[in-house]
């Protein structure tokens, strides 16, 4: 995962991409970061500045996809997105877009049996 700093004295980073495993965090949230000496690295303890955007991972059921296609949908509702490569990508649902919208199409695509899909974290103005 990727990080600005924000204040590195309090620990504080603000998530600079689109989180692929971490539950419960989105791109542009502040958070509280800090050594960990078993894990050799900085590692999230908290958050305290939510951005809004919500996090969904997105897995391709049928292998005739293509995911750049895949990716292009969601990137013409406004929704970043990145991939792993393979069949495994993330979409970042910013904080100012409708999610019904993507929820549509995530819908219809899993009903097609091309992706399923995980809502890790929605923001609150995501919820419904």
């Amino acid at each position: 995962m990727w990080a600005l700093i924000i204040d590195k004295e309090k620990g504080y980073y603000k998530i600079d991409n689109i989180p692929f495993y971490a539950p419960m965090i989105a791109s542009d949230d502040i958070v509280y970061a800090e050594y960990d000496e078993t894990e050799e690295r900085l590692t999230y303890r908290r958050t305290i500045e939510v951005s809004g955007n919500s996090t969904i991972q997105v897995v391709i059921m049928d292998e005739a996809q293509d995911i750049e296609v895949l990716r292009a949908i969601f990137k013409d509702i406004g929704c970043e997105s990145e991939g792993t490569g393979g069949r495994y990508f993330v979409v970042e649902i910013p904080a100012q877009l409708e999610y019904s919208t993507v929820r549509i199409k995530l819908e219809q695509l899993k009903d097609d049996g091309i992706i399923d899909y995980a809502e890790p974290y929605l923001s609150d103005n995501h919820q419904y």
